[in-house]
């Protein structure tokens, strides 16, 4: 067992990963009918990660998301209302809320779920707009402590330690594992809310996004939903049918696998497929991902920070791929 930070240690490939579809839905505190699937726990930042759902005919209540929230439907519909008016949500959409927005419901007329990465605390209001309760990280890792979960690791120091057993319970696949989710972002097909605009600016469906080629990955390509000046953080989907070079990520990284499978470092010969969420710390290190099989390779991604590539260990750095290329890459297919 590796003591503390060992770049050696690569026992699994799959230090900063979880399948999804073997962990259970767990009750929301203060919120009737919502459940969640716990992904990760930040002690440090208050960020915290989580698959959703909410079932038939309840909602997630008024509250206000203090550090802002990304979130991309996976299945069923969402009607969430904000200002007095209302988005309808359906699959394949993917949002930005901004810091302490004001969310009067988040409402589901059947089973939906979604992915969502709140970057602080999630503070339910009560009718006059007071703080009810709070959900936080915290909370996420006390609720998943109950259960037996183990949470990603954090840092590249945690990935390099053994991990705590997985979870040995009954787990609830995911609405998708049952079908191809790269329909949720491929394709036309009409705006998930019947119009040609979402009622709100926070959202955008996928599926109309056009995927950019960067020549310097011409088997890569990206849909880039939102670039942030402020803090650098790049939300995008990528196809991935080629081989990504030697890299390190000089800031995080997180993604969901939808469709095909990812080889990942010294993970097993079919790799990893469809509701796998893996989380790439600071300091992450890749030589060889690719895609496994014939199916296109599909993640939805958020890029905390940016990559350098290299040919090999100990290797001059040859390229530098921040928030400032992918917007140069968005603003150039924008203007084509």
């Amino acid at each position: 067992m590796a003591e503390g930070f060992n770049p050696e240690f690569d026992p699994t490939g799959i230090e900063g990963g979880v399948d999804t579809n073997v962990l259970p839905w767990m009750a929301v505190p203060g919120a009737a009918g919502v459940h969640l699937k716990p992904l990760r726990a930040s002690g440090e930042s208050g960020m915290w990660s989580a698959v959703l759902k909410i079932e038939a005919g309840a909602h997630l209540p008024m509250s206000s998301c203090l550090g802002g929230m990304d979130l991309f439907v996976l299945s069923g519909e969402i009607r969430y209302e904000e200002g007095g008016a209302t988005s309808t949500l359906g699959p394949g959409t993917w949002g930005y809320v901004p810091a302490n927005t004001h969310i009067a419901s988040m409402a589901a007329p059947g089973d939906s779920e979604f992915l969502a990465n709140f970057y602080s605390a999630l503070a339910f209001l009560g009718p006059d707009g007071s703080v009810r309760s709070v959900l936080t990280s915290a909370d996420l890792g006390r609720l998943a402590d109950e259960q037996g979960i183990a949470l990603v690791p954090n840092t590249l120091a945690e990935c390099m330690r053994e991990r705590p057993d997985p979870f040995g319970g009954q787990g609830e696949p995911l609405a998708i594992a049952s079908g191809n989710a790269s329909q949720l972002v491929v394709g036309g097909g009409a705006p998930s809310n019947g119009d040609s605009t979402f009622r709100h600016p926070h959202f955008v469906d996928t599926r109309a996004v056009e995927w950019v080629i960067n020549p310097g990955l011409p088997e890569i390509a990206l849909k880039i939903l939102r670039v942030s000046e402020e803090t650098g953080v790049v939300s995008l989907v990528v196809r991935h049918n080629g081989v990504a070079g030697p890299h390190n990520h000089l800031g995080a990284s997180d993604f969901l696998v939808l469709s095909g499978r990812i080889g990942y470092r010294a993970g097993p010969p079919e790799g990893y497929g469809p509701g796998v969420w893996f989380f790439e710390p600071a300091g992450a290190r890749h030589d060889a991902t690719q895609r496994l099989g014939d199916d296109d390779l599909i993640y939805l991604a958020n890029v905390y920070g940016p990559l350098t590539f290299d040919t090999g260990r100990g290797t001059p750095i040859e390229g530098v791929l921040s928030w400032m290329e992918y917007d140069a890459l968005a603003k150039a297919a924008a203007a084509a």
